[in-house]
């Protein structure tokens, strides 16, 4: 594996050699060329066993992405010294390969030129017999070793740099990283939990309640029919299927006001109404209505100035963590303090039940905290055994991007 990866830097030095002018040119357009640059150099060190990341997303262009990285700063703290960087290292790549190949291949096959007459100069160094050429076969074969050796040391030097460039300039930027791609798949877990609660929701829920219906109302017109065919004949029997029909219309009513109040709820739970038409600070107040807790609210400042993601955030926040005080708390007492203002929205959710809760992966709270964050807000649990549980969740008005 060792010799795999020295192998690999030397190729790619001898790659970045012949580039080389294609870098000096790339000077003159410094700001487009730079990230370009940049991103291959980062490709060239995983490829040499380095751990970097890359900062082009797969599903984006290259001119795309160049426009926005223009627009960073970064590019030209850590992008732009990488690419002088590599200009200058691919300068001495160059050197160092072609005199050192070349020096050593001439040594190496001294002797052949010898039988043709030709006596190989390698610097100072001109044979002048056939034992000459015989002794600088090994000669060559040194060279070639230091050759290769002084081209794995430029490329562990351009790693150097990279690594420093990338670090001192921008030292969190490989923790950003990491935590939008770790945001990214538990968003993307969380989105998939929500998909399948509200298949869930409708299945066991309407869905079952408006079969209720359709065969309440195949009895209620098979009933019809008989009373009907049987009425002339009987009056007492007329009068019973009569009173049957009348039951099962009222039973079909009950069932179809139970499936509109369940999809009114799931409706609920995907967006509420309340938080579009009245602002963040009604939809709380009715949800904490709604709550089988007893809720004591406090809310203060004015909720216009929340972006509508920001208030969608804050709201599901609020309605886990009482879903999580009415299941798990073992209490029927919550409270809300919600702040709102021009810049931010804080909100905390208290209860003084078992406490120990915790945030785990693929639960509700992990999808919340993801949500926060996607926001630009975070989502913090205090919950000690016994001691009851505080959820606080804060945010900027507008979200960063």
């Amino acid at each position: 594996m060792a010799q795999i990866r020295i192998a690999r830097r030397v190729l790619t030095e001898c790659i970045a050699a012949m580039a080389f002018p294609i870098l000096l040119l790339s000077l003159f357009v410094a700001p487009v060329s730079a990230p370009v640059v940049a991103e291959t150099d980062r490709s060239r060190a995983r490829w040499c066993g380095v751990e970097t990341m890359p900062l082009k997303p797969s599903d984006q262009s290259w001119a795309q992405w160049v426009v926005l990285r223009l627009r960073s700063r970064s590019m030209w703290r850590t992008d732009l010294p990488v690419l002088v960087a590599a200009v200058l290292l691919s300068a001495l790549s160059l050197l160092v390969a072609f005199f050192g190949f070349i020096g050593a291949a001439a040594l190496v096959f001294s002797p052949v030129f010898w039988l043709f007459g030709i006596a190989a100069q390698v610097g100072p160094f001109t044979p002048e017999s056939v034992g000459e050429t015989l002794l600088a076969m090994p000669a060559g074969i040194v060279l070639g070793v230091v050759t290769m050796a002084v081209l794995t040391g430029t490329s562990f030097l351009r790693d150097l740099l990279l690594r420093t460039f990338s670090r001192s300039r921008d030292p969190d930027l490989l923790t950003k990283l990491e935590e939008l791609r770790t945001s990214r798949a538990s968003l993307t877990a969380a989105f998939e939990f929500e998909r399948q609660r509200i298949e869930r929701d409708l299945h066991d829920g309407a869905q079952q309640e408006l079969v209720a219906v359709v065969m309440r109302l195949g009895m209620l017109e098979a009933t019809a029919t008989a009373a009907a065919a049987a009425s002339d004949a009987d009056a007492d029997a007329g009068q019973e299927r009569t009173e049957r029909i009348v039951r099962l219309a009222r039973q079909a009513q009950a069932h179809a006001e139970r499936a509109l109040e369940r999809l009114r709820d799931t409706v609920r739970d995907i967006h509420p109404r309340e938080l579009s038409d009245l602002g963040l600070i009604a939809a709380v107040r009715e949800l904490a209505a709604r709550s089988p807790l007893r809720v004591e609210l406090t809310s203060t400042g004015d909720d216009a100035q929340l972006s509508s993601p920001t208030a969608t955030a804050v709201y599901f926040t609020v309605s886990e963590a009482l879903t999580n005080i009415s299941k798990h708390a073992g209490v029927e007492n919550a409270r809300i303090d919600l702040r709102c203002a021009a810049t931010d929205v804080h909100v905390r959710v208290h209860d003084e039940g078992v406490g120990g809760a915790r945030i785990e992966t693929g639960s509700g709270l992990a999808g919340l905290r993801e949500r926060m964050r996607s926001v630009g807000g975070n989502l913090e649990i205090i919950s000690p055994p016994e001691g009851g549980t505080l959820v606080v969740a804060s945010a900027p008005s507008e979200p960063p991007w």
